[in-house]
Protein backbone atom coordinates (compact mmCIF):
# COMPACT_ATOMS: atom_id res chain seq x y z
CA UNK A 1 0.00 0.00 0.00
CA UNK A 2 0.91 3.64 -0.42
CA UNK A 3 0.21 5.41 2.88
CA UNK A 4 0.36 9.14 3.55
CA UNK A 5 1.04 10.18 7.16
CA UNK A 6 -0.08 13.68 8.20
CA UNK A 7 1.16 14.88 11.58
CA UNK A 8 1.46 18.21 13.42
CA UNK A 9 4.74 17.07 14.99
CA UNK A 10 7.87 15.29 13.82
CA UNK A 11 11.63 15.36 14.22
CA UNK A 12 13.54 17.17 15.59
CA UNK A 13 10.72 17.54 18.12
CA UNK A 14 10.53 14.61 20.54
CA UNK A 15 7.26 13.14 21.77
CA UNK A 16 5.32 9.89 21.92
CA UNK A 17 3.57 10.82 18.66
CA UNK A 18 6.90 11.33 16.88
CA UNK A 19 8.24 8.01 18.18
CA UNK A 20 5.04 6.30 17.03
CA UNK A 21 5.41 7.77 13.55
CA UNK A 22 9.03 6.67 13.28
CA UNK A 23 8.32 3.18 14.62
CA UNK A 24 5.39 2.48 12.31
CA UNK A 25 7.13 4.02 9.30
CA UNK A 26 10.11 1.73 9.80
CA UNK A 27 8.06 -1.43 10.32
CA UNK A 28 5.50 -0.74 7.58
CA UNK A 29 8.33 -0.04 5.13
CA UNK A 30 9.92 -3.36 6.10
CA UNK A 31 6.55 -5.00 5.35
CA UNK A 32 6.71 -3.60 1.81
CA UNK A 33 4.52 -0.50 2.16
CA UNK A 34 5.42 2.95 0.83
CA UNK A 35 5.12 5.77 3.40
CA UNK A 36 5.09 9.51 2.65
CA UNK A 37 5.25 12.02 5.53
CA UNK A 38 3.56 15.44 5.56
CA UNK A 39 4.83 17.33 8.61
CA UNK A 40 5.90 20.80 9.84
CA UNK A 41 9.33 22.29 9.19
CA UNK A 42 11.75 23.32 11.95
CA UNK A 43 14.46 25.99 11.77
CA UNK A 44 17.90 24.76 10.71
CA UNK A 45 16.81 21.15 10.44
CA UNK A 46 17.57 19.06 7.37
CA UNK A 47 15.98 15.66 6.70
CA UNK A 48 18.07 12.59 5.99
CA UNK A 49 15.08 10.53 4.86
CA UNK A 50 13.17 10.39 1.58
CA UNK A 51 9.42 10.76 1.02
CA UNK A 52 8.88 13.67 3.34
CA UNK A 53 7.17 17.01 2.70
CA UNK A 54 7.76 19.86 5.14
CA UNK A 55 5.22 22.67 5.47
CA UNK A 56 6.31 26.14 6.45
CA UNK A 57 5.73 26.59 10.17
CA UNK A 58 5.93 29.11 13.00
CA UNK A 59 7.05 28.55 16.63
CA UNK A 60 4.24 27.74 19.06
CA UNK A 61 3.72 30.69 21.44
CA UNK A 62 3.57 28.48 24.56
CA UNK A 63 6.26 25.99 23.51
CA UNK A 64 9.09 27.38 21.35
CA UNK A 65 10.46 23.87 20.71
CA UNK A 66 7.26 23.01 18.84
CA UNK A 67 6.24 24.51 15.50
CA UNK A 68 2.77 25.03 14.04
CA UNK A 69 2.44 24.10 10.38
CA UNK A 70 0.86 26.49 7.91
CA UNK A 71 -1.15 24.10 5.74
CA UNK A 72 -1.09 26.31 2.66
CA UNK A 73 0.89 24.88 -0.23
CA UNK A 74 -0.01 24.26 -3.85
CA UNK A 75 3.08 22.09 -4.13
CA UNK A 76 1.82 19.79 -1.33
CA UNK A 77 -1.35 19.22 -3.33
CA UNK A 78 0.73 18.24 -6.33
CA UNK A 79 2.88 15.89 -4.22
CA UNK A 80 -0.09 14.07 -2.69
CA UNK A 81 -1.80 13.70 -6.08
CA UNK A 82 1.38 12.33 -7.65
CA UNK A 83 1.83 9.92 -4.74
CA UNK A 84 -1.74 8.62 -5.13
CA UNK A 85 -2.09 7.13 -1.62
CA UNK A 86 -4.25 4.12 -0.90
CA UNK A 87 -4.69 5.33 2.69
CA UNK A 88 -4.39 8.72 4.36
CA UNK A 89 -3.48 8.30 8.02
CA UNK A 90 -3.65 11.46 10.13
CA UNK A 91 -2.09 11.75 13.57
CA UNK A 92 -3.79 14.94 14.73
CA UNK A 93 -7.25 16.44 14.32
CA UNK A 94 -5.84 19.92 13.92
CA UNK A 95 -3.84 21.74 11.22
CA UNK A 96 -2.29 18.99 9.12
CA UNK A 97 -4.90 16.48 10.24
CA UNK A 98 -7.58 18.71 8.76
CA UNK A 99 -5.58 19.01 5.55
CA UNK A 100 -5.11 15.24 5.36
CA UNK A 101 -8.85 14.77 5.82
CA UNK A 102 -9.55 17.20 2.99
CA UNK A 103 -7.18 15.34 0.65
CA UNK A 104 -8.80 12.02 1.62
CA UNK A 105 -12.20 13.39 0.54
CA UNK A 106 -10.79 14.80 -2.68
CA UNK A 107 -8.98 11.59 -3.59
CA UNK A 108 -11.80 9.37 -2.28
CA UNK A 109 -9.47 7.21 -0.19
CA UNK A 110 -9.98 5.89 3.38
CA UNK A 111 -9.18 8.27 6.22
CA UNK A 112 -7.59 6.71 9.32
CA UNK A 113 -6.94 8.73 12.48
CA UNK A 114 -4.83 7.70 15.45
CA UNK A 115 -6.10 9.26 18.66
CA UNK A 116 -2.70 9.75 20.30
CA UNK A 117 -3.56 12.44 22.82
CA UNK A 118 -6.22 13.37 25.37
CA UNK A 119 -6.34 16.88 23.94
CA UNK A 120 -8.68 18.25 26.59
CA UNK A 121 -5.98 17.62 29.21
CA UNK A 122 -3.60 19.99 27.41
CA UNK A 123 -5.74 23.14 27.53
CA UNK A 124 -3.26 24.72 29.96
CA UNK A 125 -1.18 25.48 26.86
CA UNK A 126 -4.02 27.62 25.48
CA UNK A 127 -4.33 31.08 27.09
CA UNK A 128 -8.15 30.98 27.17
CA UNK A 129 -10.90 30.02 29.62
CA UNK A 130 -10.04 26.38 30.42
CA UNK A 131 -13.60 25.11 30.97
CA UNK A 132 -14.83 26.54 27.67
CA UNK A 133 -11.70 25.33 25.88
CA UNK A 134 -12.14 21.79 27.26
CA UNK A 135 -15.75 21.62 26.13
CA UNK A 136 -14.89 22.98 22.70
CA UNK A 137 -12.00 20.51 22.37
CA UNK A 138 -14.26 17.54 23.13
CA UNK A 139 -16.82 18.73 20.59
CA UNK A 140 -14.12 19.27 17.97
CA UNK A 141 -12.51 15.86 18.52
CA UNK A 142 -15.85 14.02 18.39
CA UNK A 143 -16.80 15.67 15.11
CA UNK A 144 -13.42 14.97 13.55
CA UNK A 145 -13.47 11.31 14.62
CA UNK A 146 -16.94 10.84 13.14
CA UNK A 147 -15.70 12.05 9.75
CA UNK A 148 -13.06 9.31 9.61
CA UNK A 149 -13.40 5.74 8.33
CA UNK A 150 -11.44 4.16 11.18
CA UNK A 151 -10.01 5.36 14.50
CA UNK A 152 -6.84 3.77 15.87
CA UNK A 153 -6.48 3.85 19.66
CA UNK A 154 -3.44 2.65 21.62
CA UNK A 155 -5.51 1.14 24.45
CA UNK A 156 -9.05 -0.11 24.97
CA UNK A 157 -9.56 2.53 27.67
CA UNK A 158 -9.20 5.27 25.05
CA UNK A 159 -11.72 3.49 22.86
CA UNK A 160 -14.20 3.64 25.76
CA UNK A 161 -13.37 7.30 26.26
CA UNK A 162 -14.17 8.09 22.61
CA UNK A 163 -17.41 6.14 22.78
CA UNK A 164 -18.33 8.25 25.81
CA UNK A 165 -17.71 11.39 23.76
CA UNK A 166 -20.22 10.19 21.19
CA UNK A 167 -17.82 8.82 18.57
CA UNK A 168 -19.59 6.31 16.30
CA UNK A 169 -16.75 5.55 13.86
CA UNK A 170 -15.32 2.00 14.13
CA UNK A 171 -12.34 1.79 16.49
CA UNK A 172 -9.37 -0.59 16.41
CA UNK A 173 -6.84 -1.00 19.20
CA UNK A 174 -3.24 -0.80 17.96
CA UNK A 175 -0.60 0.21 20.51
CA UNK A 176 2.69 1.70 19.42
CA UNK A 177 5.29 -1.04 19.63
CA UNK A 178 8.88 -1.04 20.72
CA UNK A 179 11.94 -2.49 19.02
CA UNK A 180 12.62 -5.49 21.24
CA UNK A 181 16.12 -5.83 19.77
CA UNK A 182 17.09 -2.68 21.65
CA UNK A 183 16.44 -4.57 24.87
CA UNK A 184 17.59 -8.11 24.07
CA UNK A 185 21.35 -7.57 23.90
CA UNK A 186 22.39 -5.23 26.66
CA UNK A 187 26.02 -4.68 27.58
CA UNK A 188 25.51 -1.62 29.76
CA UNK A 189 25.44 -1.86 33.54
CA UNK A 190 24.18 1.67 34.08
CA UNK A 191 27.66 3.06 34.61
CA UNK A 192 27.16 5.81 32.00
CA UNK A 193 24.36 7.44 33.98
CA UNK A 194 26.18 7.17 37.29
CA UNK A 195 29.46 8.45 35.88
CA UNK A 196 27.98 11.43 34.03
CA UNK A 197 25.70 12.58 36.84
CA UNK A 198 27.92 11.81 39.84
CA UNK A 199 25.67 9.09 41.28
CA UNK A 200 27.35 6.77 43.77
CA UNK A 201 27.29 3.02 43.17
CA UNK A 202 25.41 2.38 46.42
CA UNK A 203 22.62 4.85 45.59
CA UNK A 204 19.41 3.33 44.26
CA UNK A 205 17.55 5.03 41.42
CA UNK A 206 13.95 5.93 40.70
CA UNK A 207 13.46 6.79 37.03
CA UNK A 208 10.98 8.84 35.04
CA UNK A 209 11.26 9.25 31.27
CA UNK A 210 9.08 11.71 29.40
CA UNK A 211 8.33 15.29 28.55
CA UNK A 212 8.53 17.69 31.47
CA UNK A 213 5.09 19.28 31.11
CA UNK A 214 2.26 20.08 33.51
CA UNK A 215 0.22 17.15 32.21
CA UNK A 216 2.86 14.70 33.50
CA UNK A 217 1.97 15.54 37.13
CA UNK A 218 5.62 15.71 38.18
CA UNK A 219 5.07 17.95 41.19
CA UNK A 220 3.19 14.98 42.66
CA UNK A 221 6.17 12.76 41.86
CA UNK A 222 8.61 15.10 43.59
CA UNK A 223 6.42 15.13 46.69
CA UNK A 224 6.16 11.34 46.70
CA UNK A 225 9.92 11.06 46.28
CA UNK A 226 10.43 13.29 49.30
CA UNK A 227 8.41 10.84 51.41
CA UNK A 228 10.40 7.90 50.07
CA UNK A 229 13.70 9.66 50.56
CA UNK A 230 13.01 10.18 54.26
CA UNK A 231 13.00 6.39 54.74
CA UNK A 232 15.52 5.54 52.02
CA UNK A 233 18.08 8.38 52.09
CA UNK A 234 20.45 6.62 49.67
CA UNK A 235 18.11 7.00 46.71
CA UNK A 236 18.04 9.43 43.80
CA UNK A 237 15.27 10.47 41.43
CA UNK A 238 16.29 10.76 37.76
CA UNK A 239 14.07 12.71 35.36
CA UNK A 240 14.96 12.05 31.72
CA UNK A 241 13.50 14.51 29.23
CA UNK A 242 13.08 18.20 28.58
CA UNK A 243 10.08 20.47 28.47
CA UNK A 244 8.49 23.73 29.59
CA UNK A 245 8.20 22.68 33.26
CA UNK A 246 11.90 21.94 33.79
CA UNK A 247 12.74 25.28 35.42
CA UNK A 248 9.70 25.14 37.69
CA UNK A 249 10.42 21.54 38.72
CA UNK A 250 13.98 22.46 39.65
CA UNK A 251 12.57 25.27 41.78
CA UNK A 252 10.13 22.90 43.51
CA UNK A 253 12.91 20.35 44.15
CA UNK A 254 14.94 23.13 45.75
CA UNK A 255 11.98 24.25 47.89
CA UNK A 256 11.54 20.66 49.08
CA UNK A 257 15.21 20.57 50.06
CA UNK A 258 16.06 17.95 47.45
CA UNK A 259 17.87 19.91 44.74
CA UNK A 260 20.99 17.77 45.08
CA UNK A 261 19.01 14.53 45.06
CA UNK A 262 17.02 15.03 41.85
CA UNK A 263 18.84 14.55 38.53
CA UNK A 264 17.58 16.39 35.44
CA UNK A 265 19.27 14.92 32.37
CA UNK A 266 17.39 16.91 29.73
CA UNK A 267 16.56 15.23 26.43
CA UNK A 268 18.80 12.27 25.63
CA UNK A 269 19.35 10.18 22.49
CA UNK A 270 17.59 6.83 22.42
CA UNK A 271 20.66 4.76 23.26
CA UNK A 272 21.31 6.84 26.38
CA UNK A 273 17.68 6.59 27.47
CA UNK A 274 17.99 2.80 27.28
CA UNK A 275 21.12 3.02 29.45
CA UNK A 276 19.05 4.94 31.99
CA UNK A 277 16.43 2.18 32.07
CA UNK A 278 19.09 -0.40 32.83
CA UNK A 279 20.69 1.76 35.52
CA UNK A 280 17.45 2.23 37.49
CA UNK A 281 15.83 0.14 40.21
CA UNK A 282 12.24 1.25 39.68
CA UNK A 283 10.23 3.20 37.10
CA UNK A 284 7.80 5.80 38.46
CA UNK A 285 4.98 7.32 36.42
CA UNK A 286 2.47 9.87 37.68
CA UNK A 287 0.80 11.16 34.51
CA UNK A 288 -2.98 10.79 34.38
CA UNK A 289 -3.36 11.94 30.75
CA UNK A 290 -1.60 9.21 28.74
CA UNK A 291 -3.36 7.37 25.94
CA UNK A 292 -0.65 4.71 26.18
CA UNK A 293 2.60 5.84 27.77
CA UNK A 294 5.17 4.29 25.43
CA UNK A 295 7.86 4.56 28.11
CA UNK A 296 5.97 1.98 30.19
CA UNK A 297 6.52 -1.03 27.88
CA UNK A 298 10.06 0.25 27.29
CA UNK A 299 10.73 0.20 31.02
CA UNK A 300 9.26 -3.30 31.26
CA UNK A 301 11.42 -4.49 28.35
CA UNK A 302 14.45 -3.43 30.39
CA UNK A 303 13.13 -5.42 33.35
CA UNK A 304 12.00 -2.44 35.41
CA UNK A 305 9.00 -2.76 37.73
CA UNK A 306 6.62 0.19 37.52
CA UNK A 307 4.73 2.23 40.09
CA UNK A 308 2.09 4.30 38.27
CA UNK A 309 -1.15 6.15 38.81
CA UNK A 310 -4.02 4.15 37.34
CA UNK A 311 -5.49 6.30 34.58
CA UNK A 312 -6.29 5.69 30.89
CA UNK A 313 -3.27 4.19 29.11
CA UNK A 314 -1.19 3.49 32.20
CA UNK A 315 -4.00 1.37 33.64
CA UNK A 316 -3.65 -0.98 30.67
CA UNK A 317 0.13 -0.92 30.34
CA UNK A 318 0.83 -2.09 33.91
CA UNK A 319 -0.48 -5.39 35.29
CA UNK A 320 -1.13 -4.56 38.93
CA UNK A 321 0.75 -6.85 41.28
CA UNK A 322 2.42 -8.69 38.40
CA UNK A 323 4.92 -6.30 36.78
CA UNK A 324 4.33 -3.31 39.04
CA UNK A 325 1.64 -1.57 41.03
CA UNK A 326 -1.17 0.79 40.07
CA UNK A 327 -2.50 3.40 42.47
CA UNK A 328 -5.98 4.75 41.80
CA UNK A 329 -6.08 8.56 42.20
CA UNK A 330 -8.54 9.62 44.89
CA UNK A 331 -10.42 12.78 43.98
CA UNK A 332 -10.00 15.56 46.55
CA UNK A 333 -7.74 13.28 48.60
CA UNK A 334 -4.35 13.85 47.01
CA UNK A 335 -2.43 13.37 50.27
CA UNK A 336 -3.92 9.89 50.59
CA UNK A 337 -3.01 9.07 46.98
CA UNK A 338 0.48 10.47 47.58
CA UNK A 339 0.98 8.34 50.68
CA UNK A 340 -0.17 5.20 48.85
CA UNK A 341 2.10 5.91 45.88
CA UNK A 342 5.11 6.43 48.15
CA UNK A 343 4.23 3.31 50.17
CA UNK A 344 4.32 1.11 47.05
CA UNK A 345 7.75 2.48 46.13
CA UNK A 346 8.98 1.72 49.64
CA UNK A 347 7.48 -1.77 49.47
CA UNK A 348 9.38 -2.70 46.31
CA UNK A 349 12.62 -1.06 47.42
CA UNK A 350 12.43 -2.84 50.76
CA UNK A 351 11.82 -6.35 49.42
CA UNK A 352 14.45 -7.61 46.99
CA UNK A 353 12.62 -10.88 46.38
CA UNK A 354 9.42 -9.05 45.40
CA UNK A 355 11.34 -6.70 43.12
CA UNK A 356 13.06 -9.63 41.38
CA UNK A 357 9.71 -11.30 40.72
CA UNK A 358 8.31 -8.07 39.27
CA UNK A 359 11.42 -7.60 37.11
CA UNK A 360 11.15 -11.05 35.53
CA UNK A 361 7.46 -10.66 34.79
CA UNK A 362 7.97 -7.16 33.37
CA UNK A 363 10.29 -8.56 30.69
CA UNK A 364 7.83 -11.32 29.84
CA UNK A 365 4.87 -8.93 29.57
CA UNK A 366 6.78 -6.46 27.39
CA UNK A 367 7.01 -9.00 24.55
CA UNK A 368 3.42 -8.35 23.44
CA UNK A 369 4.43 -4.82 22.41
CA UNK A 370 6.96 -5.73 19.72
CA UNK A 371 6.96 -3.14 16.94
CA UNK A 372 6.55 -5.79 14.24
CA UNK A 373 3.40 -7.31 15.74
CA UNK A 374 1.90 -3.85 16.26
CA UNK A 375 2.67 -2.91 12.64
CA UNK A 376 0.94 -6.09 11.44
CA UNK A 377 -2.10 -5.11 13.46
CA UNK A 378 -2.07 -1.64 11.90
CA UNK A 379 -1.82 -3.24 8.46
CA UNK A 380 -5.01 -5.15 9.28
CA UNK A 381 -6.58 -1.85 10.29
CA UNK A 382 -5.78 -0.33 6.91
CA UNK A 383 -7.45 -3.26 5.13
CA UNK A 384 -10.48 -2.83 7.38
CA UNK A 385 -10.61 0.89 6.57
CA UNK A 386 -10.56 0.11 2.85
CA UNK A 387 -13.41 -2.35 3.29
CA UNK A 388 -15.39 0.18 5.34
CA UNK A 389 -14.80 2.80 2.68
CA UNK A 390 -16.08 0.46 -0.02
CA UNK A 391 -19.13 -0.88 1.76
CA UNK A 392 -19.93 1.76 4.36
CA UNK A 393 -19.52 1.41 8.11
CA UNK A 394 -22.85 -0.37 8.80
CA UNK A 395 -22.40 -3.76 10.35
CA UNK A 396 -18.81 -3.23 11.48
CA UNK A 397 -18.13 -3.74 15.12
CA UNK A 398 -15.51 -1.94 17.17
CA UNK A 399 -12.52 -4.07 18.10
Amino acid sequence: MKIAFFSDSYRPYTSGVVISLETFKKELTALGHNIYLFVPSYPNYQDKEDNIFRFKAIPAPTNPDFTIALPLSWYAKSVIRNFQPDIIHVHSPFMLGQLGARYARQLNVPLVFTFHTLYEEYVHYVPLAPKITKKTTRYFCRNFCNKCDLIIVPTAEIGKYLKGLGVTTPVKKVPTGINMEDFTVQSTNGSWLRKNYDIAAEERLLLFVGRLGQEKNLTFLLQAYKEVQEEFPAIRLVLVGGGPEEKNLKYIANQLGMASKVVFTGALPKEKVIECYYAADLFVFTSVTETQGLVLPEAKAAGLPIIALSAYGAAEMVVDGEDGFLITPKLDREKETLAEFAAKIKLVLGQDELRNILCKQAKINAAQYSSRSCALSLEEGYKLAQEIKRKGSQGYKQS
